[in-house]
């Protein structure tokens, strides 16, 4: 069992994510069971009637308590801690309705607020519905590009996220993310990989607690390249860029084969490991440990991260949606919290 929280603890902001999907589910689940898995405090960012009919049609002895961020530390051992966000329709499960999209925005820049307010250590994002946003007009691509516009206003300045796939294995970076695959070669150069290596490298210290990041590239094509019988990127985009992290003082190596540089004895000579388009990072991260498995978005000036999987619109209300990913996600924000407070 948990050692109640601390009062006055800053505690975790819960984005409520797709209200139709499984992030209600997951975050009451996560709840009901705060003492047995040690949970740090938390409080979500949602419908308090929609919280309510969930945990009820899951059977979850859960109850909700509306309150102010500053109050949900002293709130969370006995309900819930809720910051209402009211939805614009009733949440039906495994419907998604673009009605409740402002509902879902509202809940993600209300929990910046909290952080820049100093009423939360670090926010978890549930899984939102992004088709369904884009039919509200939301203008991003995603949760990563949302927050990145959300931090320029914070800090005056550009800021470009990255994401993170950490597991208690192995740490994945795509290099290049949400675009179709036949568009990765072209989109991706030395610079982009640099840029991305530096965020990397910078959070691994400031965040993780690692000194001396040693960062392993994988290489576009398969064998990263065959001496350039399988394609020239590797040779004319990831290797000019492992050069320059290393003229910087960042331990880089590859391009790496990426068929060979996820088992257990190569995962022991780096970091983190860049990858050049999504599933190549993504597979091998959720493989190893789907549950344990959390997203991170780096190069914000808070910390943030996620579950690893969607809102699985096929198990809302079903009582099978692990909060697992969550947990995790949980843990590893306050963790993270706990390092930028130190450092």
């Amino acid at each position: 069992m948990s050692a109640a929280p601390q009062p006055g603890a800053a505690p975790l902001a819960v984005t409520m994510g797709e209200p139709a999907g499984v992030g209600l589910d997951i975050t009451l689940g996560a709840w009901v069971r705060r003492r047995e898995l040690a949970l740090p405090a938390f409080y979500c960012l949602a419908d308090p009637a929609a919280l309510g009919e969930r945990a009820g049609l899951l059977g979850l002895d859960c109850p909700v308590e509306v309150v102010a961020a500053g109050e949900a530390t002293a709130a969370f051992d006995r309900a819930l801690p809720v910051v209402a966000v009211a939805t614009g329709a009733r949440v039906v499960c495994g419907a998604p309705d673009p009605a409740n999209a402002a509902a879902v925005i509202e809940s993600v820049t209300r929990a910046v607020g909290d952080l820049r307010a100093g009423r939360a250590a670090a926010m978890v994002t549930n899984p939102i519905s992004k088709a369904t946003l884009y039919r509200a007009g939301f203008a991003h691509p995603g949760h990563t590009e949302f927050l990145a516009a959300l931090s320029a206003d914070w800090t005056g300045r550009p800021v470009r996220a990255v994401m993170m796939l950490a597991g208690p294995q192995l740490r994945v970076v795509p290099v290049t993310v949400h675009i179709p695959l036949r568009e990765v070669a072209a989109t991706l150069t030395t610079d982009l990989i640099v840029d991305t290596g530096r965020i990397v490298a910078a959070d691994l210290r400031r965040r993780f607690a690692v000194a001396r990041p040693r960062l392993a590239l994988a290489g576009l094509n398969p064998h990263a390249g065959e001496g350039g019988a399988f394609g020239d990127e590797d040779a004319r985009i990831v290797r000019p860029a492992v050069d320059r992290l290393n003229a910087e003082g960042i331990a880089a190596s590859g391009p790496l084969a990426a068929d060979s540089m996820f088992h257990p004895a190569a995962r022991a000579g780096y970091d983190a490991a860049l990858c050049m388009y999504h599933d190549q990072a993504l597979i091998a991260v959720k493989t190893l440990d789907f549950g344990g498995t959390v997203n991170v978005t780096l190069g914000l000036p808070f910390v943030r991260t996620s579950p690893d999987h969607g809102t699985a619109l096929d198990i809302v209300g079903s009582g099978r949606a692990d909060p697992a990913s969550l947990v995790a996600a949980l843990r590893l924000a306050a963790e993270l919290a706990r390092d930028r407070t130190a450092a």
